[in-house]
């Protein structure tokens, strides 16, 4: 599942003066650290939940992280609900590692990932709706998701007043 993406497919580069070089893998137990940073990047921003180590550390085998010489750079999640609806969580690229097709790769590796598990279908609630609609995804009802609703939406600062899309892929 392992795949070496070079700077020069994504253009140019100018990530640390040099040129990028990223492996898109499962994660494993030492990247948890690298994922809490850049989960945690954006929940400052306000765009994802927090997610805890511990939380990380439990679906590890849910995670898929972009590494760039040993540093995280990308991350993204899939959490099954009981009902067997399968959520696209948590995917975060470094403020400074943006731009150059890392969000893209996480993507195609965990819908790869999904098609695999034999998973019919992937949704995420989003306000990046142009991205995933360029991965394949429809925008849909957030009301086609009540397990998703109930489960973590009751905890979002901003749940009477959200802003996100939800946005469905059949695979």
């Amino acid at each position: 599942m392992a795949r070496l993406m070079r700077a020069a497919e994504a253009g140019p580069v100018d990530f640390k003066m040099r040129p990028l070089a990223v492996m898109v893998r499962p994660a494993a137990a030492g990247d948890v650290p690298g994922i809490v940073r850049l989960v945690n990047e954006y929940v400052r921003r306000g765009d994802l939940l927090p997610r805890s180590a511990e939380n990380i550390t439990a679906g590890l085998n849910n995670w898929l992280v972009a590494e760039d010489r040993g540093r995280i750079v990308g991350c993204v999640s899939l959490l099954r609900y009981k009902s067997g609806l399968v959520e696209v969580r948590s995917l975060a690229v470094d403020e400074g590692a943006q731009g150059l097709g890392i969000g893209r790769w996480l993507m195609d590796a965990l819908i790869e990932e999904a098609e695999r598990r034999e998973i019919p279908t992937l949704f995420a609630l989003t306000r990046a709706v142009g991205f995933f609609e360029r991965c394949g995804f429809t925008v849909v009802e957030k009301d086609m998701f009540p397990e998703k609703v109930w489960a973590d939406c009751q905890f979002c600062p901003v749940r009477h007043h959200c802003d996100e899309t939800a946005v469905v892929l059949d695979l």
